[in-house]
């Protein structure tokens, strides 16, 4: 289904959150669709039900899912209004990184690099980590 890094810095519940948004917005996981249960998810990635638990709650939080007691989670229908916030909120977050790394001395044209990079990663191409090399002292 998807893979979690265990030596990662970000928790494995982080992870998992972010995994199943990304499938949830992807619409791997259609609205109204029940979600594996805690005990098989847990049973497949072979991590604790109460990380599962607490991935499930969080996702359920930031409204992406819902619980029906008894019977499961089930993926929340993502009105467009949602989306286009979603949308709003990662352009302004592009823009503010974008003039942080302008500031710190990366070129336009690096940053450019990067968004391509960003969408050959979503393509399924390779990722060039050269930018990293040359910047690790920055």
């Amino acid at each position: 289904m998807f893979e979690l890094d265990v030596r990662s810095r970000q928790p494995i519940y982080e992870q998992l959150v972010e995994k199943m948004k990304e499938m949830i917005i992807r619409e791997v996981w259609k609205p109204n669709e029940q979600l594996p249960s805690v005990r098989m998810l847990a049973k497949q990635l072979t991590i604790n039900p109460n990380t599962i638990q607490k991935a499930y709650r969080e996702l359920e939080h930031q409204g992406f899912i819902y619980s029906i007691p008894g019977k499961g989670n089930f993926v929340s229908p993502q009105p467009k209004t949602a989306s286009e916030e979603k949308i709003e909120a990662i352009r302004r977050d592009i823009v503010r990184l974008a003039a942080e790394a302008l500031f710190l001395g990366v070129t336009k044209e690096e940053v450019l690099q990067w968004i391509e990079q960003a969408e050959q990663g979503e393509r399924g191409g390779k990722t060039d980590d050269s930018f990293d090399e040359r910047h690790k002292n920055v």
